[in-house]
């Protein structure tokens, strides 16, 4: 049977490119909630689908190393047509006919195919983790911007910002409504067994394809996703996927890359369970809009705790006024990326990460771990000050941070 990849073993199967750690961390970028389709499978080896294709990433010093498998069935797609009216026993027939068909093929080598799909697959890797935006720039121009962000940055370098398929994304989050990750990716992993294509199965664990919108919108859909788990949100995906098919077209997602950021999240906003947030967040990370910040409870706190944001204490939830002066408030502070830089707040407030915040200063030289002390004091002195509104009233090096923003625009 088919293994997991390990670099370990040998490198001859591999290929890599160079990516320095400063500008992508995997075990932070693929474990933050922007995906929910890896797993690390091995000690800083992560395996999931991307592009139709199952991979294993891995890093040493400044390489990023991928491992592409061979698929079971290579190039299927699958539509409404090859997997409608799907049920439970139905699933159950299809498992077991793909591992039938998995087990003759148990000797074979796990391979990459040709020199021409290692060339795409390496453009696949780069667009997927947006390569071309050199994070640290942005690390730093966001450090002089805001002093909190500048005492975390040491410990929660190369948080990238993914560029998903704008389908996988938008369902994805959907199932975010009132959810954790771990059970989102639950979640997510049987909506692709139920749906999706059959890919390869490695260690006996099976790797399926995202379900197509075709998949999506059958009427059938809705009753198999109640009956593994989904509750409410069943409705919601069928009905979106529906929805789009109907009005809109198969590539009207992709199109909204296109025009404008307020736009693109009012169009989404008009799919039956996206709401502002879900919308935002598809917006960042799929359809190419830096500035989006999505803004839930988890946000909202991180704002007053480490910013003082003081507009809409008295409320009890995040309403559509809140949402927008908290992202406009991050937007002024940290200019066209804001959504980025926000992605490296929410990663290190995460329970999961909680312990890096001391591993660091474990390996640090004496002299350098007393000027990180001092910058963690002058966090604590220099506290942004904020009017009712939650604009920002003090910080010297505001006007500097925009310059280089309007520059870049």
């Amino acid at each position: 049977m088919a293994k997991h990849a390990v670099l370990s073993s040998g490198s001859k199967m591999w290929r890599s490119l160079a990516c320095a750690k400063s500008e992508l961390s995997l075990d932070l970028t693929l474990a933050c909630g922007q995906s929910f389709r890896w797993r690390e499978t091995a000690e800083g080896h992560w395996t999931g689908v991307m592009g139709g294709r199952v991979w294993t990433l891995t890093q040493t010093g400044d390489i990023l190393w991928y491992h592409v498998y061979k698929n079971h069935e290579k190039n299927r797609q699958v539509g409404g047509s090859e997997r409608a009216g799907v049920s439970l026993q139905m699933e159950n027939k299809s498992e077991k006919r793909f591992k039938g068909a998995l087990k003759k093929e148990e000797e074979e080598p796990v391979a990459l195919t040709s020199v021409q799909d290692t060339e795409e697959e390496e453009e696949m890797l780069r667009d997927y983790f947006q390569l071309n935006v050199k994070l640290l720039d942005l690390y730093n121009e966001w450090g002089v911007a805001d002093p909190h962000f500048k005492c975390i940055a040491d410990i929660f370098t190369g948080v990238r910002m993914l560029r998903q398929d704008p389908t996988e994304c938008l369902f994805s989050s959907i199932c975010t409504s009132n959810n954790h990750i771990s059970r989102i990716q639950g979640m997510v992993e049987r909506l692709c067994q139920a749906l999706g294509a059959p890919l390869c199965q490695l260690d006996e664990t099976s790797y399926y394809n995202f379900p197509s919108l075709s998949a999506l919108a059958d009427n059938s859909v809705e009753a198999c996703l109640r009956d593994l788990g989904f509750g409410y949100r069943a409705r919601f995906l069928q009905q979106s996927a529906k929805q789009i098919l109907d009005t809109h077209g198969l590539h009207w997602l992709e199109g909204l890359r296109r025009v404008p950021y307020l736009l693109a999240r009012d169009a989404l906003r008009t799919l039956p369970g996206v709401g502002t947030k879900v919308a935002d967040c598809v917006c960042l990370m799929s359809l190419d809009k830096a500035e989006a910040v999505p803004i839930d409870t988890h946000v909202w706190q991180i704002a007053k705790r480490d910013y003082n944001y003081a507009s809409g204490n008295g409320q009890k939830s995040i309403t559509a006024k809140l949402h927008q002066d908290i992202g406009d408030f991050f937007r002024k502070l940290w200019g066209p990326y804001a959504g980025w830089a926000q992605s490296v707040l929410f990663c290190a407030d995460l329970k999961k990460f909680q312990k890096l915040k001391e591993m660091p200063h474990l390996k640090r030289p004496k002299k350098e771990e007393n000027d990180k002390e001092e910058l963690r004091m002058a966090c604590k002195k220099t506290k942004i000050k904020t009017e009712e509104n939650g604009t920002v009233k003090n910080m010297k090096t505001k006007s500097a941070h925009h310059k280089k923003a309007k520059t870049s625009e």
